[in-house]
């Protein structure tokens, strides 16, 4: 899949899991998904389970950093390296 439509299927599903008064269209790619209140910090473990499920990265091996999880920009290069 491209990075644009990476992008898509990250942002259909952070709306599902986002804060009912944030939008995730409205967030930019560099600007942080707890700071801004898109999610909390819980909502984290849920974009690893569907960085599993939808793209088939295995975090056993690597771990998980929760520093690459909190931008749709880096969740995005995790894709691209995993991918």
């Amino acid at each position: 899949m491209s990075r644009a439509s990476n992008h898509q299927a990250l942002l259909a599903f952070l709306d599902t899991i986002r804060r009912p008064d944030v939008a995730a269209i409205d967030l930019g790619e560099h600007e942080n998904l707890v700071d801004s209140g898109l999610i909390d910090s819980l909502a984290v473990l849920q974009i690893v389970l569907f960085l599993e499920t939808e793209f088939g990265i295995s975090f056993a091996a690597t771990g998980v950093d929760p520093g690459r999880l909190y931008t749709v920009s880096s969740i995005l290069d995790l894709i691209d390296e995993f991918g």
